[in-house]
């Protein structure tokens, strides 16, 4: 199993059929410890839900991202501030203006499908 790691997931929903809703869910069997991100919800999945990034006051190893590019473009000197350790840009997430920021900021992140790295270990 992977090493137990903090991981908020932005752009979580509470439609059981969305992917960031699987992604909750999964991430919680696997042993990681959750924060979803919505700007309504309160909570989800069992868990209390952030309504912002700049509500998260811990460190954060991975943030997984839900969100649209252009939502996202709104969010990214949000997630600078945050430093996560890492960004997973799931499909149709990602923009060449995102990569850019984040490489700026020297925040590593990866263009992939937090579900099919937590199948594959690959988490």
């Amino acid at each position: 199993m992977e090493k137990c790691q903090t991981v908020a997931v932005l752009g979580a929903s509470c439609k059981p059929e969305r992917y960031s809703n699987r992604a909750v869910r999964m991430l919680k069997e696997h042993g990681h410890r959750v924060i979803p991100v919505h700007p309504k919800l309160d909570t989800l999945e069992g868990l209390p839900v952030s309504h912002h990034l700049e509500d998260i006051h811990e460190p954060v190893d991975t943030l997984s991202v839900y969100v649209g590019p252009e939502r996202l473009m709104e969010l990214i000197e949000s997630i600078v501030k945050l430093k996560p350790g890492r960004v997973i840009l799931n499909p149709g997430t990602h923009s060449e203006a995102i990569e850019k920021r984040l490489a700026e900021a020297g925040i590593p992140y990866l263009e992939a499908c937090t579900l099919v790295m937590l199948t594959t270990r690959q988490f």
